[in-house]
This record gives structure tokens, C-alpha cells and sequence, in this order.
């Protein structure tokens, strides 16, 4: 019999217990290992590590357990010191603080959207490593003491949980989240009434949500709820599971995100105090109509779109995750119109406006009749950045269109490489032999990464140079420790999923004998699109059975990964593994887990050896996963993509070789790729692992995990991550949104303006070199060309230009590489044509051949970057006479 309405009833704690409430709503104990070690103790059988959650483990402890806690005075002691410690992390000066102390110009406080976030396994809101990655940037933010407020959305679903069928097919699960069953409390007004937030939708209906608040240390994560009274069944469905529905779905979850997002965090500021964020921060283009908001709002208080948009502009930073344009979120121009034309959202803000904005590319190239998220985010950010330095280099060609005339090194999109939040990621058994060694306090310092004296920009941090003075047979005690757990993890998942297939007990003892906690451990785990390639390594089979049952050298294999619901050729990659792992030959060597998430995660990354990780190149941009993995001493075994190409070292572990850049098809590459992975494995990998010495040690093995958790370990940590966007994002954006009041606004719009019209007239109308040295193709290294230029200007001013030259080595094509720039500078007056002449030194500091060409760019004090309005004039021709280039 199903009940017709749910609820919970809460316990009474007794008033020596009441520090379980604000220990059990504040999500750092999701990071903090004494705190979740106080709620184990409190109902040792109810505390399930694979879903441990206070908020539930204190709504299910009985009155008489309560009792006993009430009179436990060790229980009572320990409690008092997690609740001090809590107050202590909550209030006092952290890293951020000190750096204002110290002087420095930063906001006060930034706002954070993302359509997921991966906190804890107990708050599932997030599908992948974007929300992982978000969850991340939270937790990190609150250790460093950043004054962030995390926006998303609550999904009543989640995402999905995932099992498999008898023959191997994946088939999704949508449990009913209650908020009221999760760590979260609903943002009220003063009067007790819970806030809303409402839109406008086509037709005067309107979308209303709730605002839920998760704690996550010192940050306080928002997240909108559209399941409310207020509204009709169609928009209480609006946030009913991640990435879920067609487009006008997505549509209206993107306009509840960002339009939403931006008034809940304005209620949240009225009603708490806090400051109003001077800085936006979208991650990814989901939540990029926080932009149109901010532009509503401040036309609202009578500045015009057109300076409304610089002030947006100047304090936003907008980050891209994805290296394809089939990532982006792209809607029907129409659909855009719909919503935000009459009767719609964003009165006062015309529609056409808000279209350009979307326009995929400069005029007379892309997709017309779609509006792109990412393209919106990109020109409501005057900062954006990819997330590893070769997903910076991808985006910028991705994304050169936006920047006609400009070469993709120059397009301005700079890259912060992901990290991740340690604390969270490494195993307790590891925190544990560095506490031993280094002390409590000081190796959880290391993990969060905030700086001390002498340690800022100054390479590895003393604290994670004290990891050589650890003994091999310590680490490798660990590591065999660890590969246990995850043995005995496997085998009670696997055990379950069997029968979620439809086995009996009878026929599943052979699990018993699934791994062995001696032999080397692949691990691979990570959603499951193609470029991912999860059966690469099903690729020559009887090659992948020979490593499997080598032996004497043996290898055995953990995989995991979700299909997305709609992903067909997805799950029939999963299928195709699953049916591979279930063949009695080789089952023993190698599993697939299903419904893999965070706490399978945890598990998962400290148990393994080696981690694998073999995307099409370039088109991971990070893959953070073999991050986590490497802060537990696993190795990782990737193509040189996201993170791994701007980090690896051999010391570290192995780059798969790849066939990117040749002249074949994907079948043969994948063939070569795969040929490259079963060589490292067979011939480097394995022999590595079981070269032991006298006492069963591999030496060099233990010295690879050793300079991986010194060396590696403090780049990959979001503290460093958080710290750069702090530094050079954040802060940034901040004192240039401090530069633009209403006046200044105004004055920078009508400046843009002006030079926009003006520039189809400006051109490079001549270029000579004066000493005749260079003319006739030849000159000595170390001499110097001084160049003369003369400038149409089109009726603008010297001052509303900059002149460069830009030089360096040319290719068989005459295309500058590696390109220097030299400023010129007026030289007299005007000629009789009324051109200005510009000069200057250009030193030739390199051999070979080599070449330079002059360019104007618009040039203001308020501009982040000289291509910021994608505007530049060039020569047409080698002779230096031309027309300026078309206008963005």
C-alpha cells in the first residue's frame, strides 16, 4: 500500500547533542574526516560508508541510542571539539582574508553558476566532471576563505541511477529526491515565508521556484526549485532531473538558472547581508542569461543597454568546458524570441539585442537560425578561459570566428587548468600516514593549497617535499592497503549488480574470486561519449586476455562509466564491455560497476595502480579524474590530452602515443592507439609494477609514486586552481567593474560606438622600411629596421588607436609564428592625404626567414585586451596598400 503523502518527522536532540544539527547541515563533513569519524560512532551499523549522511543518520537514531549519546562523555568531548573546530574554520582569517590584510584589490564577494554540483554523494546534483569540478571550486573556495555563493539548480530527480539488464544493457533509475530529507534548508523571508523567485513565460503564465541553501563550509550553495504550488505541472517540471527533455525544457531550466539565479542571490543578499557579488563567474554556458539580468537591472535604474552591457561585461568572467562545438548548448532563434519578445521575460531589453548576442559567429558566417550559449557567455565576459592550457589553445580556434583578422593565439580566452579538492579525494588511510609523519595540521594544509610565507610561486611547497623522507615500505604497505579495500568494495558492488540482473545466490560464488589485492590495477571510470573511447582496450581481445591472465605478470581492470539516457551508441559501448567482463574466462580480471558516482569514486581512486584515460585528442579538456588518482599514488597511463599534455613527465607514469594530426581514418587510429596502450601495459607498465628487490619492494615503482604525490601533488589541487581564478580573473574583473560607473559606462559605450563606425574607413596605407638593410630579403642578426607607416585613421583620434608591428619567423606561406610585438608611435604630422605617420625600431633577434606586418588595433584604458572588440586593420597586400579589415 503506497502512502498518499511523504514526509519527515524529525528527532528532538537533547540539548547536549543540539551541535549535531549544525555539524550534520554544514556539508564540510563531507571533507572532513573527524567530523564524519563522530557521526560514524553515533550508529556504527546505520553509518553506510557508499551513502553516509548525517542529515538521515540522526533522522533514523531512536530515542534511546539519543540517550545514550546524551550521557557518553567521550562521545560528549569529541563532539565539543568537532563544534569548535567547525566555528574556528567558519570564522577565522584564511587565505583570503590575509591577502586582503595584506593590501590587495579583490571583490567582495563572487558569484558562482553552474547547472550542477557535485558536493556529496549525499546531495546528488551533478552527472559528471563539470559538477564535480564545480563542487570542487566551492569547497576549495571556502578553505582559501573566498567570499563565493555557488547558484544552480535542484533537480527533484537528479540525475540517474544506473543498472544493467541480464544481457549487459544499461537502464536508467530516477529516485524522488525530498529536500527535506537532504542537507538543505529553504531560504526564507523575514516574516518565515519561504522566498520565491518567479519569471515571465509567453502567454502571462509565469515560472515560480523556491531557494533551497546547502552550506558547503563557509560558501552558501543556491539551488531554485521549480517544484512548487504555485505553479501548473508543466513548469513544477521545469527542474525535475539533470539535462533531461527537449529544448524549450532546457530553454526554460537555463532562463530559471541564470535569470532566477541572478534574483536568488539578490534575495539571499538582502535577507542575510551579504554583500552583492562584484563578480560573476559563469560556468558554462548554461547559466550565461545571468548576463541579460544584470543588463535588465541596470537598465532598470536608467542606464542605457549599450552601457549596461559594459558594466556586465567588465565584471564577468565566463568559463568553457567543452572542446567541440556539438557540446554547446544551441537553441532555435525563435524559441529565443518567444520567450524574451512580448509578454516575455527581460522587459525594456529588445529582443533583437539579446539575438545578436547569440549570433554564432561575425556576420555572413554560422548558423543563423541558432542561438549559441557559449557565444552569448563569450560576449557578455570581458574574461574567459578554457580550463588546461590545451583546451585554451582548442577554444581559441574554436572560437577565432568572434576575432576576424585575428590569429587564434591572440583571441582573447586565456585557460585555468582544473584541479581538485583533495580533502575530499584522498583516502583517509593516506591522510592518515602523512599525519604520522608531518603532523595533523600540517599535512591537511598541504591538501587545501593555500600559501604560507615562502612558499608563494616558489615551486613544490616545502610541506609536499616531506614525502621523500617516507619509507618505500610504508607507501607500498599503503598502496597493497588500499588495493584490499578496493578488492573487497568491487566484489560486494559487483555481488549486488549481479543480482539487480536477475542472479541467484547459488550461481554467483565465483565473485569471491573476483581480483586479487597483488596484482597490478587498471582503473578507468568517467561518463561514456565516444570520444572517450571506454572499449578501446576491447580492441584486440585476445591481446587484452593475455595481459589479463599473464602468469607472471597479470594486470586486472575496474571500469565504470554512464551512458547519457538518450546515448544509444553509448550503452552499446557499455553493453559491449559489460558482455566482455562477463566471459567466466576472464571475469575474475576484470569488472564493470554500474552507477558510478561519488562514492564509488572514493573507493575507486585510491585502489588502483594505474589510471587510464585514452580520449580522442584534443578533445578532453581536463579530465580531472586521473588528478584525484594521482593524489592517492596512483600513476596515470593517458594520451597526452587536457591536464596530462601540460603536466607529464615520465616520472609520473606514461603517455599513450597518438596518431592525432596523421592522414588516417578513425578505424586505423584507433588500431595504432590501441597497439601504443597494450605495448606500455606489457613492456613498461607490468615489468615496472613486479620488478621487486630482496624484500618484494619495486624500487622504482615506490620512487614513481613518490615523485608523483611531490611534485605532481600540489599543481593538481583546486586551491591552486581557485587562487589563479582569484588572481587572475577575479580580481581583475573587479577593479575594472569599480572603473565603470554610470558615467564612465556611458562614456565607454559611446567611445565603442564611435570607433565601430568609424573603423570600415581605417587603414594601413603604406608600410616602408627606411634603412634598406631588410629590403632585399636578408639582414644580420641583431640589427635593427626601422619601419614607417602611414595611417588613415578614418576621423578618429591618435589617441583611439594602437599601431603595432608584428613580427617574428614566417612558413613557406609567409604566416608569423612565435610573433613578437612592437609598439610604433606618431612620427609628425599629417600628409597631404591627411594620413598620420607612425615609426618605429623593429629588432631582428632571430635567424632564419623571417617576416612582419603592421596592424591598428582600437586601444582604451578600459579594454581587457586590444582584441576585445574583435576589430583590427591590416595591409592587403605585401606592398603595405589596403583597406582596413571587416568589423566583428
Amino acid at each position: 500500500m503506497k502512502a498518499i503523502r511523504r514526509f519527515t518527522v524529525r528527532p528532538v536532540l537533547p540539548e547536549s547533542l543540539r551541535p549535531l544539527h549544525d555539524l550534520a547541515r554544514n556539508l564540510r563533513w563531507s571533507w572532513h574526516n573527524e567530523t564524519r569519524e563522530l557521526f560514524r560512532s553515533a550508529d556504527p551499523e546505520g553509518w553506510r560508508p557508499a551513502d553516509a549522511d548525517p542529515v538521515r543518520l540522526l533522522g533514523s537514531l531512536s530515542a534511546g541510542r539519543l540517550a545514550e549519546l546524551a550521557r557518553d562523555e567521550e562521545f560528549l568531548t569529541r563532539l565539543a571539539g568537532a563544534s569548535e573546530n567547525l566555528r574556528q574554520y567558519l570564522e577565522d582569517p584564511r587565505w583570503y582574508q590575509n591577502r586582503l590584510a595584506e593590501g590587495a584589490e579583490l571583490p567582495a564577494a563572487i558569484a558562482y553558476f553552474s547547472p550542477e554540483f557535485g558536493v556529496t554523494a549525499a546531495l546528488p546534483q551533478y552527472s559528471g566532471g563539470l559538477g564535480i569540478l564545480a563542487g570542487d571550486h566551492l569547497k576549495a573556495a571556502s578553505d582559501l576563505g573566498v567570499p563565493l555563493i555557488g547558484v544552480g539548480l535542484l533537480y527533484r530527480h537528479g540525475y540517474f541511477r544506473q543498472t544493467l539488464s541480464r544481457d549487459g544493457w544499461q537502464q536508467e533509475h530516477y529516485p524522488v529526491l525530498d529536500p527535506n530529507e537532504l542537507p538543505l534548508d529553504l531560504l526564507r523571508e523575514a516574516d518565515g515565508t519561504p522566498a520565491r523567485v518567479v519569471l515571465a513565460l509567453p502567454g502571462g503564465r509565469c515560472l515560480h521556484a523556491c531557494v533551497w541553501q546547502a552550506r558547503v563550509g563557509r560558501v552558501p550553495l543556491l539551488l531554485l526549485d521549480s517544484d512548487v504550488e504555485e505553479n501548473a505541472p508543466g513548469e513544477r517540471d521545469v527542474t525535475d532531473r539533470l539535462y533531461g527533455g527537449g529544448s524549450d525544457h532546457r530553454l526554460l531550466q537555463e532562463m530559471l538558472l541564470g535569470i532566477g539565479g541572478v534574483r536568488a542571490v539578490r534575495t539571499y543578499c538582502r535577507l542575510t547581508g551579504t554583500p552583492d557579488p562584484e563578480v560573476f563567474h559563469t560556468n558554462e554556458g548554461h547559466a550565461g542569461f545571468l548576463g541579460l539580468e544584470r543588463i535588465r537591472e541596470l537598465s532598470g535604474d536608467g542606464l542605457g543597454f549599450d552601457a549596461a552591457l559594459e558594466v556586465v561585461r567588465a565584471g564577468t568572467v565566463f568559463t568553457t568546458h567543452t572542446p567541440v562545438p556539438a557540446g554547446i548548448d544551441r537553441f532555435d532563434r525563435q524559441l529565443i524570441a518567444r520567450h524574451f519578445g512580448e509578454g516575455g521575460e527581460l522587459p525594456g531589453v529588445g529582443v533583437e539585442r539579446i539575438l545578436r548576442l547569440g549570433q554564432e559567429t561575425h556576420p555572413g558566417d554560422g548558423a543563423p537560425d541558432l542561438f549559441n550559449m557559449a557565444v552569448m557567455g563569450l560576449r557578455l565576459a570581458q574574461r574567459a578561459n578554457g580550463v588546461s592550457t590545451l583546451h585554451g589553445a582548442v577554444s581559441r580556434e574554436m572560437f577565432s570566428g568572434l576575432w576576424p583578422g585575428f590569429d587564434p593565439a591572440e583571441v582573447p580566452i586565456t585557460s585555468v587548468t582544473n584541479g581538485v579538492h583533495a580533502p575530499t579525494w584522498v583516502a583517509p588511510e593516506v591522510l592518515r600516514l602523512g599525519a604520522r609523519h608531518f603532523g595533523t595540521d600540517r599535512a591537511q594544509d598541504a591538501l587545501t593549497g593555500g600559501e604560507v610565507a615562502g612558499e608563494r610561486r616558489s615551486g613544490t611547497p616545502r610541506r609536499w617535499n616531506a614525502v621523500t623522507a617516507v619509507p618505500d615500505r610504508e607507501i607500498w604497505d599503503l598502496r597493497r592497503t588500499l588495493r584490499e579495500q578496493l578488492v573487497s568494495e568491487v566484489r560486494k558492488r559487483l555481488y549486488a549488480s549481479w543480482r539487480r540482473r536477475g542472479a541467484g545466490t547459488a550461481e554467483l560464488g565465483w565473485i569471491d574470486g573476483v581480483l586479487d589485492p597483488d596484482v597490478l590495477t587498471i582503473g578507468f571510470a568517467r561518463r561514456v561519449p565516444s570520444y572517450k573511447r571506454l572499449t578501446l582496450m576491447l580492441r584486440d581481445r585476445d591481446r587484452l586476455r593475455a595481459l589479463l591472465l599473464h602468469p607472471g605478470r597479470p594486470i586486472q581492470i575496474v571500469v565504470a562509466g554512464k551512458a547519457h539516457p538518450a546515448d544509444d551508441g553509448g550503452k552499446r559501448l557499455v553493453q559491449e564491455l559489460v558482455r566482455f567482463a562477463d566471459d567466466p574466462q576472464v571475469r575474475h580480471r576484470i569488472v564493470f560497476l554500474p552507477d558510478y558516482g561519488m562514492a564509488m569514486a572514493q573507493k575507486l581512486y585510491p585502489g588502483c595502480d594505474v589510471w587510464l584515460n585514452n580520449p580522442l585528442r584534443p578533445l578532453e579538456a581536463c579530465g580531472t579524474s586521473g588528478m584525484k588518482a594521482a593524489l592517492n599514488g596512483c600513476l596515470n597511463l593517458s594520451v597526452r590530452d587536457g591536464w596530462w599534455d601540460e603536466w607529464f613527465e615520465p616520472d609520473f607514469g606514461w603517455a599513450i602515443p597518438t596518431a592525432d594530426g596523421s592522414a588516417v581514418d578513425e578505424d586505423r587510429r584507433d588500431e595504432l592507439e590501441a597497439n601504443a596502450l597494450y605495448e606500455l601495459i606489457e613492456n613498461r607498465v607490468a615489468p615496472r609494477f613486479y620488478d621487486r628487490d630482496g624484500e618484494g619492494l619495486p624500487e622504482r615503482w615506490v620512487e614513481m609514486v613518490r615523485r608523483t604525490l611531490v611534485t605532481l601533488g600540489p599543481k593538481v589541487l583546486a586551491g591552486r586552481m581557485v587562487r589563479e581564478y582569484v588572481e587572475r580573473l577575479y580580481a581583475p574583473a573587479a577593479r575594472a567593474r569599480r572603473a565603470l560607473g554610470p558615467e564612465a559606462a556611458r562614456e565607454l559605450a559611446e567611445w565603442k560606438a564611435r570607433v565601430r563606425a568609424a573603423w570600415p574607413k581605417v587603414s594601413v596605407d603604406h608600410v616602408e622600411a627606411v634603412t634598406g638593410s631588410a629590403a632585399g630579403g636578408s639582414a644580420e642578426l641583431g640589427s635593427t629596421l626601422a619601419l614607417r607607416v602611414r595611417i588613415a585613421l578614418g576621423g578618429l583620434d591618435p589617441d583611439d588607436v594602437e599601431v603595432q608591428a608584428v613580427a617574428g619567423r614566417v612558413d613557406s606561406g609567409d604566416a608569423i609564428a612565435d610573433a613578437q610585438v612592437f609598439p610604433l608611435k606618431p612620427a609628425g604630422g599629417h600628409d597631404l592625404e591627411g594620413r598620420l605617420l607612425y615609426g618605429g625600431p623593429l629588432a631582428l633577434d632571430r635567424t632564419g626567414p623571417y617576416g612582419y606586418t603592421v596592424r591598428v588595433l582600437p586601444a582604451h584604458p578600459l579594454l581587457a585586451s586590444g582584441a576585445e572588440l574583435g576589430l583590427v586593420a591590416l595591409p592587403t597586400d605585401a606592398t603595405g596598400e589596403g583597406e582596413g579589415a571587416p568589423t566583428r
